[in-house]
């Protein structure tokens, strides 16, 4: 079923306010789309590829990191293989705090 615009931005609306009302951290969009982006896709994933995939700069990423590493839902590793590249893992928390996120996606979609 395709949705129309107004169905999606009612969608993104509802499911704000839903995550407002629980006890999760304040992500921002971009925190939200990198996350997104390492769990979503097949790994490896390095901070100069999400930058690059996300159409962002690299220190954006990096700070972005910064925020999601405090939270524990990705790490960055030294790539043993490429010292010069960093990359960006999954965590079980960040894995949790999705699924959660994903289960409240779907549930507002179907209420709507």
């Amino acid at each position: 079923m395709k949705m129309t615009p107004q169905q999606a931005l009612a969608l993104y609306r509802t499911t704000g306010a839903a995550v407002l009302v629980r006890d999760w951290p304040d992500l921002t969009q971009r925190q939200l789309a990198i996350l997104l982006e390492v769990y979503l896709s097949p790994p490896p994933h390095t901070v100069r590829g999400l930058a690059e995939k996300l159409a962002i700069s690299k220190p954006a990423v990096s700070r972005a990191l910064d925020r999601l590493g405090q939270l524990e839902f990705a790490k960055r590793k030294v790539d043993e293989a490429d010292k010069r590249s960093v990359l960006v893992q999954r965590t079980v928390k960040g894995s949790v705090f999705l699924r959660e996120f994903g289960d409240l996606v779907s549930g507002v979609a179907g209420d709507l």
